[in-house]
């Protein structure tokens, strides 16, 4: 993630804003049914815990069967860096999901990596439609980033994944992530007759801040760049709020 697109809206702009206060709430248990799987399509590690983690947090505790499908290993973070080299990257960030989900409480949950290169996932669409509709059922409930989110990489996973649901005559969600860093309240461009609320209480709110911290690759200053973090703090505040957003 990197900064926010000119014009986007502080923080304390979305929290005056009652159109988020009167978004109705959908409960986990509804969203994904007893005897369903949740299945995340996040384009880059990170993705699933800012976009869906307290969510994830409470499928867990419901004892839902979660899979996540890491479509990159998001080795294009650090250009240039000789701090985080492709290498390191290619082997820390999928051990930083593994323990992202262990502190939601998901240890169990199965990771499935694509291969994807990070930053070409438009290039490669069609591949993860195949890939995708070779491992979904027809009952999984498929979260994936929004097809609009104003990323590449995300609004190709949108895509790939309605495609490969409508297929199977499954149900996709989409979340937004880099939506909250260029949209502003009210935005017309944003669905919002679509959207719902998933609550988190303080425990769970705790338990998704606990989880993005395991991603320390994309929380510090690069000292060989002089490049500050890539999912810096005001983009952190945004997304770690006592409720997550999803497009049904």
């Amino acid at each position: 993630m990197t900064a926010a697109a000119p014009g986007s809206a502080p923080r304390p702009h979305w929290e005056a804003w009652s159109g988020l206060d009167v978004l109705p709430s959908l409960e986990p248990a509804l969203l994904v049914p007893e005897g369903r799987r949740a299945v995340i399509v996040a384009p880059h590690p990170d993705d699933e815990v800012l976009g869906t983690g307290g969510l994830l947090a409470r499928l867990g505790r419901l004892g839902r069967d979660v899979l996540v499908l890491a479509v990159t290993d998001g080795t294009a973070s650090h250009p240039g860096s000789t701090s985080w080299p492709v290498e390191r990257l290619a082997r820390t960030r999928p051990r930083e999901t593994q323990e992202a989900l262990h502190r939601l409480g998901l240890g169990g949950a199965r990771v499935e990596r694509v291969g994807i290169p990070d930053g070409a996932v438009t290039e490669n669409e069609e591949r993860l439609v195949e890939w995708l509709g070779a491992r979904l059922r027809p009952d999984d409930v498929v979260l994936a980033t929004w097809r609009l989110d104003g990323h590449p990489d995300h609004e190709a996973v949108g895509r790939a994944a309605s495609r490969a649901c409508a297929a199977l005559d499954g149900r996709c969600v989409e979340f937004p992530i880099w939506m909250w860093h260029w949209a502003r309240p009210g935005d017309t461009r944003v669905p919002w007759s679509r959207a719902r609320r998933i609550e988190l209480d303080e425990a769970t709110l705790a338990l998704k801040r606990r989880a993005m911290e395991a991603y320390v690759s994309q929380l510090e200053p690069d000292s060989t760049t002089g490049n500050p973090p890539i999912v810096p703090p005001y983009a952190l505040e945004r997304l770690m709020r006592p409720f997550e957003v999803v497009f049904t």
